[in-house]
């Protein structure tokens, strides 16, 4: 008798407890090449995270036009994935005590943010009138939860001008800038040398390819791009520190940083927490345009939630958190479900390979409930 209770029970337990299994190295390989044939994309490499440790790490296709092998050891270009290392570096100043998640900039800078005319901050905010005293009230939090008030970048204004579309904390909208004011308050105000700082995260994890800005020796195995009409485009060598999105990587380092990542290692509990616990609910029905008006509260996915540097939701294996990375030659994600600690890591350098990112992941990991739909919008799941 208690064993049929017991098994009338877990019949209706919620799916987070049933274990998904991994697909074997084999069928991820048939899989990705099903993707790429499918899309036409060159190259793709692929990374699985399984119990906190890397499981499986495997590059495919080609890394330029000579059709030079895609490895696990070529530098590809990690686009805003670039923004999950920056937040994880600032939790690290966090557990040291350099600084606080809510200390206003104001309180940080040693003169008003107007004041000062860097080039860094002269080509984001050449007017002033432009930047109204709502600048006070801006905050690391509120800038890594891409709820600054800011458009992505400044150039993509219509005077070339930042300002505030809202009040700063108010709502999520996507910020490249957003960070890059932080970055200038961290290294102006609080004399924390992000490269510096970023290089010893590297380290730690044994990340010997990955930098924020250009090495030299990156030259050596190097991925080349292609576009979405499959023209190919060589690889930007990035000459300043952008913790937006300047880092360069391998599959084989992103493994490393994100098994590191989901196990906590560098952190304090409370630090490492922080992350990936829900900080914004964000209220639009996809990521981008990011001005868009929000949404109805009864059409709002209820489990979207902006963390520090990542997305983080509600699926069938639980709380999970997700992170894009995008430009013309450049396709990545990195998906994680929390209680397995189980991740699915994509770099690619041929822009259509995201048509099939959905698929991909859902193969690997099941149904994680990862908002693609967000975060393509109606472009999701389609090639």
């Amino acid at each position: 008798m208690r064993s049929w209770l017991v098994s009338a029970a877990l019949a209706f337990l919620p799916s987070v407890v049933m274990a998904h299994d991994l697909p074997k190295p084999a069928a991820i390989d048939a899989e990705v090449g099903r993707v790429l044939k499918e899309t036409g994309a060159k190259g793709l490499a692929i990374a699985v995270i399984d119990k906190g440790q890397v499981g499986y790490v495997q590059a495919y296709g080609v890394r330029n036009a000579k059709g030079d092998p895609l490895t696990t050891d070529t530098v590809m270009y990690g686009a805003s994935l670039t923004k999950t290392v920056f937040a994880y570096t600032v939790m690290r100043q966090v557990d040291q005590r350099r600084m606080t998640l809510d200390k206003p900039l104001a309180e940080v800078l040693p003169q008003p943010l107007p004041r000062y005319h860097s080039p860094e901050i002269v080509n984001r905010y050449s007017d002033w009138s432009a930047l109204d005293e709502r600048w006070r009230k801006l905050t690391p939090r509120i800038l890594l939860t891409h709820s600054s008030g800011f458009s992505n970048f400044y150039f993509l204004e219509p005077d070339e001008k930042l300002k505030f579309h809202f009040d700063p904390g108010a709502r999520y909208a996507y910020s490249g800038d957003g960070l890059l004011t932080l970055q200038f308050t961290m290294e102006t105000g609080l004399g924390i040398d992000l490269r510096t700082e970023t290089d010893r995260v590297f380290k730690d994890f044994g990340m010997t390819k990955t930098s924020l800005i250009w090495r030299p020796d990156f030259a050596e195995n190097l991925a080349d791009g292609w576009n979405d009409k499959g023209e190919v485009e060589p690889h930007d060598e990035r000459s300043k520190v952008r913790v937006a999105g300047s880092m360069d990587t391998t599959i084989s380092d992103l493994a490393k940083f994100a098994a590191a990542y989901v196990r906590g290692d560098g952190l304090s509990t409370k630090a490492r927490t922080k992350l990936t616990t829900p900080q914004l609910h964000i209220t639009t029905r996809t990521q981008f345009p990011t001005f868009q008006p929000e949404l109805p509260a009864d059409q709002q996915r209820k489990d979207l939630y902006a963390g520090l540097g990542v997305v983080v939701f509600d699926g069938p294996q639980g709380r999970g958190f997700f992170k894009g990375g995008h430009n013309d030659i450049t396709g990545n994600t990195w998906v994680c479900v929390e209680k397995s600690k189980r991740c699915v890591i994509i770099l690619s350098n041929d822009v259509r390979s995201e048509a099939k990112f959905s698929e991909l992941v859902k193969f690997v990991l099941g149904d994680t409930g990862v908002p693609y739909e967000w975060e393509y919008g109606d472009h999701a799941g389609k090639s």
